[in-house]
C-alpha cells in the first residue's frame, strides 16, 4: 500500500510567489529559458536551468551550473524570497484552464514504493536526461520539481480537499500562460492523519508525467543508501527516502492528444499513400474543415491533413487489439502506417517525424504543412488515463509522446529538502 507523507515544503513568500513560479524546466530551450528570466529576475528557471546566469560559452551542464543552482536557492532563502514551513503538512494545488480544474495533494511518495512497483511507470527514461536531474538534485541538496502522479479517486480524500478549499488560499494568481493557480495548506492532525490513512489504503499509483525527475531522485536516493551501508531496500530514514509529487485523482485529470507530423511521403505520390491506407483504414475525404477539439472522433479514428484536406481514418477491425499497448491509437498508427508505409520504424531517433502536443490543436497541423513545409499531419484521438492505468498494471511501456498532460504542474511553488 502507498506511503505518502506530510513534508515542511519550502515555498514563496507569498509576496513572491507568482513572480518565482515557472513552468517546467523541460517546456524551454537555452534562449527561451533566458529570455524568460530576462522578463522576470525571481523566476524560478534561474534555479531550474542555472545556465541562464552564464553566456553560451559555459555548457549547460558544466559543474559550475549545478553549483550556482544551490547557491542562488540557498541565497533566496537568506534573503526571504522562501521560507520553510516548521510543521510537515500536506498541500492543495489546485489549476484552472479554460474552465477547467484539477486539483491535487502535494505530498512526499516513497522511493521504496517506487522500487517496489507501488508506483507504477509507463515510459522508459534516458541516462542523459536522469543524470541532469541527479546533478540538480544533488547541488540544491532538495527536490526542485514535483512529479505529477495519478491515483484512482478516494472519497476520504476528496472530502478533505473540499474542506480545505473552503479556507483562503494561501496563494491565488493567475500564470503567464493564464492557467488560475491556487493553493492551500493542510495543517490540522487529524486532517494530516486522514490523508495519510487513505493514501495507506491505495495499492496503485501511477507517473502520469515526470518519469525522468522520478528516476533521478529515485537515484540519488538508493546512492545515499549505498554509501552509507544501507541494503537498496533499506531506507536511511530521512527524506532522501522520499520524493516530492502532486497526487492527482483520475476523475480530475484529462490527457490531450499528442499528434504527429511527418516530412515525406517516402517516396510515394498522395495517391499512392491514399491507396496503401485502405488496406487497413475506411479513408473519408472531408469536405469541410472538422471542428476544432471535437476531431477525430473516437478511438480507433485518426486525422489525417494531406495536400492542404482533411480525411477521417477508421482503423478495420483487423488491425484492433485488445491488448494494452497494441490497442493504443498511438501503436495502431505506429504499426500500421508510420513503419510499414512511411519507413519510419523508430520514431525515437528518426528525423522525418515530428510529435507536437494536443494543445496546438488542428491549426497547429495545418501550420506545420502549410507554412514548415512538412508532408503530412495526423491528429490523434487522445489516449484515456484508463489505459494508461492499464498499461502501467500491466508492466508494459507504451510508445514515445503517448500523452500530453495540460495544464503543466509549475515549478518553485513547492520544494523538498533532502
Amino acid at each position: 500500500m502507498a506511503d505518502i507523507k506530510p513534508f515542511c515544503a519550502v515555498r514563496p513568500d507569498k509576496a513572491y510567489a507568482s513572480k518565482i513560479a515557472a513552468l517546467p524546466y523541460d517546456v524551454y530551450d537555452r534562449q527561451e529559458a533566458l529570455a524568460q528570466v530576462e522578463r522576470e529576475p525571481l523566476s524560478f528557471l534561474h534555479i531550474d536551468r542555472p545556465e541562464t546566469w552564464f553566456d553560451d560559452s559555459v555548457d549547460i551542464y558544466d559543474p559550475r551550473v549545478y553549483e550556482k543552482a544551490g547557491q542562488v536557492l540557498a541565497q533566496w532563502q537568506e534573503e526571504g524570497y522562501f521560507i520553510q514551513d516548521e510543521k510537515p503538512c500536506y498541500y492543495i494545488y489546485r489549476q484552472i484552464l479554460d474552465g477547467r480544474a484539477q486539483t491535487g495533494v502535494v505530498a512526499c511518495s516513497s522511493v521504496n514504493d517506487y522500487v517496489s512497483g507501488i508506483i507504477k511507470k509507463h515510459e522508459n527514461t534516458r541516462e542523459s536526461k536522469e543524470q541532469d536531474r541527479i546533478r540538480h538534485i544533488q547541488a540544491c541538496h532538495a527536490q526542485t520539481g514535483p512529479i505529477f502522479l495519478a491515483y484512482r479517486e478516494n472519497p476520504v480524500i476528496r472530502r478533505i480537499i473540499e474542506k480545505s478549499m473552503e479556507q483562503t488560499p494561501v496563494y491565488s494568481f493567475t500564470s503567464q500562460d493564464g492557467v488560475d493557480q491556487s493553493v492551500w495548506i493542510v495543517d490540522r492532525d487529524d486532517d494530516i492523519s486522514a490523508i495519510s490513512q487513505a493514501f495507506s489504503k491505495i495499492s496503485d499509483i501511477y507517473i502520469a508525467d515526470g518519469h525522468h525527475r522520478a528516476a533521478s531522485a529515485v537515484k540519488v536516493s538508493l546512492k545515499r543508501r549505498e554509501e552509507n551501508g544501507h541494503r537498496p531496500d533499506e531506507p536511511m530514514g530521512d527524506e532522501s527516502d522520499y520524493f516530492l509529487s502532486v497526487l492527482f485523482p483520475d476523475t480530475q485529470l484529462k490527457i490531450m492528444a499528442y499528434n504527429r507530423v511527418v516530412k515525406d511521403l517516402n517516396g510515394m505520390t498522395p495517391k499512392e499513400f491514399v491507396r496503401a491506407l485502405e488496406k487497413d483504414f475506411i479513408v473519408k475525404p472531408l469536405s469541410s474543415r472538422p471542428e476544432e477539439g471535437h476531431f477525430p472522433p473516437e478511438k480507433y479514428s485518426f486525422g489525417m491533413y494531406l495536400e492542404q484536406k482533411w480525411y477521417l481514418l477508421t482503423a478495420k477491425e483487423a488491425i484492433r487489439s485488445e491488448d494494452a499497448v497494441d490497442g493504443l491509437d498511438v501503436s495502431v498508427l505506429q504499426n500500421s502506417v508510420l513503419d510499414p508505409i512511411l519507413g519510419i520504424s523508430d520514431p525515437r531517433t528518426d528525423q522525418r517525424i515530428g510529435f507536437i502536443g494536443g494543445i496546438g490543436g488542428l491549426s497547429g497541423l495545418e501550420a506545420c504543412i502549410c507554412e514548415k513545409g512538412w508532408a503530412l499531419a495526423f491528429a490523434m484521438y487522445p489516449t484515456s488515463i484508463e489505459e494508461l492505468f492499464q498499461v502501467a498494471d500491466s508492466h508494459k511501456l507504451m510508445p514515445p509522446k503517448s500523452t500530453w498532460f495540460e495544464p503543466k504542474l509549475y515549478s518553485g511553488l513547492f520544494i523538498h529538502k533532502i
